[in-house]
């Protein structure tokens, strides 16, 4: 173990520090949450697909440039990585001005608005693969499980805090209203990371005499845990990409609040629980996390009410909270320490590929079948995880 990766008496200290930059990018993925869908169906005049299909265009950056941001990590460190998140980031929330300025020409607007999901996607996944491993190695490869844990709690409560202020801001009188003022404030907190950045000391890549294990081979060695959480992060991308346009669809309101509830009760579950994955076991806490969603986008298709929509984001929320930490840890170190980038991004590609796959589908399924049908296909899916994990449970750790 180097000196960089030796642990204090305090590594969640350590982690706090760093774990910042991922907090802005995900307060910034979270703003246009309950006003994306919302802007493409209604404003601009496009089908639930198109909608679904620009929330989910951002899933797709970012599963196409996990395998960048984990080579970038293991060659050149974590913290240029970090800076060129907090980049694009920003370059990002310019785009989406421009997309929201346009409005009246709906297909330069929304092309301009697919441009600036792409960026986002990019900032996405260099931003949190660079702080998980920076901050693995700060804290110590033994901390991985906090390292993964605080970068969830920043992660989904960035989007908790993002959607409520995203909602508000979109209710600005003309010009700012709509995706303007959310694009204005995309801009504004990477451009505070950027000036805080320059503060932090970075880390040099960890020394190999190994050639780097090829991205394929990483992401062969960490498929199974990839598997089960793609299942349940299907869950994740329903209540995302869906959940403001099933509000609107039945004329309710607070479909703001009801994803806050989402990202709330997820920063909990993690603060309060993340412990159980070192006693129980990782297979474990999976199958109790895939269990509890299922029950969650359950009570949304089958009880059409306010409070059971409510209840349904709470729960899926709670279902989801643990189960990339539950089945990452193994997966991190299953390609050794000058390889955990590679093995981050192999494994962090499974939840892009199934939210960017079921922003596409779902919008198919809800033109064909209903919303019913839709939050009860995720349920299913959330089921199929739970045998994914439980054959996990039979084969040795890796």
């Amino acid at each position: 173990m180097t000196a960089e990766e030796t642990p204090v008496s305090s590594p969640t200290k350590r982690v706090l520090t760093v774990v910042l930059f991922n907090l802005l990018v995900y307060i910034v993925i979270g703003l246009p949450n309950a006003v994306l869908t919302i802007f493409v169906h209604h404003t601009l005049g496009y089908s639930t697909t198109i909608a679904g299909l620009a929330f989910s265009l951002q899933y797709l950056a970012t599963f196409a440039a996990r395998p960048s941001a984990g080579r970038l990590v293991d060659s050149i460190g974590p913290k240029p990585v970090v800076l060129g998140g907090l980049v694009t980031c920003l370059i990002s929330g310019l785009l989406m001005i421009g997309a929201g300025w346009s409005g009246e020409t709906p297909a330069v607007s929304l092309g301009i608005l697919l441009l600036s999901r792409l960026f986002l996607g990019w900032a996405e996944s260099w931003a949190a693969t660079g702080v998980i491993v920076w901050n693995i190695r700060r804290a110590g490869a033994e901390n991985t499980a906090i390292a993964i844990s605080w970068n969830g709690i920043c992660s989904y409560g960035g989007i908790a805090l993002g959607a409520p202020i995203g909602a508000k801001l979109s209710q600005l009188p003309h010009p700012y209203g709509g995706i303007v003022s959310v694009g204005i404030l995309s801009v504004i907190l990477p451009l505070f990371g950027l000036a805080l950045i320059g503060f932090y000391k970075g880390i040099k890549p960890l020394p190999s005499t190994e050639k780097p294990v090829p991205f394929t081979r990483a992401l062969r060695l960490v498929l199974p845990h990839g598997m089960a959480l793609a299942a349940g992060s299907i869950g994740f991308g329903a209540i995302s990409s869906f959940l403001a346009l099933y509000y609107a669809v039945l004329h309710w309101e607070g479909a703001a609040t009801a994803l806050s509830v989402f990202g709330i009760v997820f920063v909990v579950i993690r603060f309060f629980f993340a412990s159980q994955i070192a006693r129980r076991g990782g297979v474990f806490v999976a199958i109790v996390s895939l269990l509890i969603e299922a029950v969650g986008l359950a009570c949304l298709a089958i009880f059409p009410s306010q409070g059971a929509a409510l209840i349904g984001a709470a729960l899926t929320g709670a279902g989801f909270s643990l189960l990339f930490p539950a089945l990452g840890v193994l997966a991190v170190n299953s390609a050794g320490p000058q390889n955990r980038g590679a093995a981050l991004g192999a494994y962090s590609i499974f939840i892009d590929l199934a939210i960017a796959c079921s922003g596409l589908v779902l919008g198919q399924v809800i033109e064909f079948a209903g919303y019913k049908t839709m939050f009860g296909t995720t349920a299913v899916c959330c089921l199929v995880g739970v045998l994914i994990s439980r054959s996990l449970g039979r084969k040795p750790a890796v």
